[in-house]
């Protein structure tokens, strides 16, 4: 089948600035290249590190980048967003959208997938009568959604991350029969190598109990609540929590609000919170496995927890909430899950006690970890995901 991707407008695909999305396309057109399945064309924002990138030599997929970065193009974009202004996302990813569809629209593709992009299916189905894949990564077709049910009726097929996702997509249709769950996949393998990372360099020893988050530093992933947790927690100096995420300490950071609190807040807890600042995507594994427990205490509807999966893989025990596609990766042998309604703060802190009192426990549920990671590789995921393509 002669399939093309539309990315998301923002990132590159191949992902050498990072991305779940983008990294998550990476598995499978690298799946596609190793078994040759389909013909593909990626279409791409440009940036210079993908021209010597390996996944360029493959004759299965192809690449077509759209500048969206001089400063020819910059203008370019702003007066498409000066004359467009009923663009269905920002401008910028409209304009990268509207350049891809002027080469869809002379191309004869038997398949085009939209990943994370449901918005634009209007707009191709005037250009193209090639079928139309949906690749949901977030809620972004549900009943209450801008042009919702022609959206959904100009699908072919819907595939979602997670069953929470398929739920919200099924609210256009409750006899739906076009989504299907298929849910992300890690790499494993950076968690079955020797680690290049010891505490010591982080400045910890045996004794200390590591909480472990990783994530974006924004409300909606509860790191305020985790560090108020641990301040309930004075009577328990060894409990120490690092925290992997974005930039903490850039400027920009500094002067938003919620970063200003954050930081605040953690500067009361002295060395029992670290923070590493950005760590490279092929280093997550090394960090997490200096852990004692991951802790991931998302207030959103979280739509697939890769941070979740990553913390099974490393074999650790998980605290979590309730949110969104969360209660799908855990079950009650590997994680304590913790209400986000009442004293949330107080259920972490609680979770937290338990099991730093209980090694046996942990190590069970570590244990239990491991074996769900399983569920979800690389390799499972692209399988699957292919499949579901190519079902259409």
């Amino acid at each position: 089948m002669k399939i093309a991707v539309l990315t998301s407008g923002i990132l590159p695909v191949p992902a050498v600035q990072g991305g779940a999305v983008e990294t998550l396309v990476d598995h499978y057109l690298a799946y596609n290249g190793r078994h040759r399945l389909h013909d593909i064309t990626v279409f791409s924002v440009y940036h210079p590190a993908v021209e010597t990138h390996e996944a360029l030599r493959s004759d299965a997929n192809h690449y077509l980048f759209i500048d969206t970065r001089s400063l020819f193009a910059k203008v370019r974009k702003r007066l498409h967003g000066l004359t467009h202004r009923d663009t269905y996302y920002h401008y910028s990813i409209d304009y990268f959208f509207r350049q891809a569809q002027s080469i869809i629209a002379k191309s004869d593709f038997d398949c085009i997938i939209l990943e994370n992009r449901p918005g634009y299916a209007l707009q191709l189905r005037e250009v193209t009568r090639a079928k139309l894949v949906y690749h949901l990564h977030n809620d972004f077709l549900n009943d209450t959604t801008r042009d919702g049910q022609a959206l959904y009726q100009a699908a072919t097929k819907i595939i979602t991350v997670s069953d929470y996702i398929n739920g919200r997509v099924r609210t256009c249709n409750q006899d739906d029969r076009k989504c299907v769950t298929v849910y992300n996949g890690i790499d494993l393998t950076p968690f079955s190598v020797t680690p290049s990372v010891a505490r010591e360099t982080l400045g910890y020893d045996e004794e200390d109990f590591i909480l472990v988050f990783s994530g974006r530093l924004i409300p909606e992933k509860g790191i305020l609540e985790l560090i108020e947790a641990l301040s309930q927690l004075k009577d328990e100096p060894r409990i120490k929590l690092l925290v992997m995420g974005s930039l903490f300490y850039d400027t920009k950071g500094s002067e938003d609000p919620f970063m200003l609190e954050l930081k605040t807040k953690a500067k009361e807890m002295g060395d029992r919170v670290r923070f590493t600042g950005y760590v490279r995507h092929d280093a997550i594994a090394d960090y997490l496995r200096l852990a004692d427990v991951a802790v991931i205490p998302s207030t959103w509807e979280e739509p697939f927890g890769l941070t979740v999966a990553e913390g099974m893989a490393a074999g650790l025990p998980i605290i979590t909430t309730p949110r969104g596609g969360i209660p799908e990766m855990v079950t009650a042998e590997n994680a304590i899950v913790v209400p986000t309604t009442g004293d949330f703060a107080r259920g972490l802190a609680e979770a937290i006690r338990t099991l730093y009192l209980d090694k046996e426990r942990r190590v069970r549920m570590g244990e239990v970890s491991k074996q769900l990671s399983r569920k979800y590789t690389k390799e499972i995921y692209a399988k699957n995901f292919l499949d579901a393509v190519a079902g259409i």
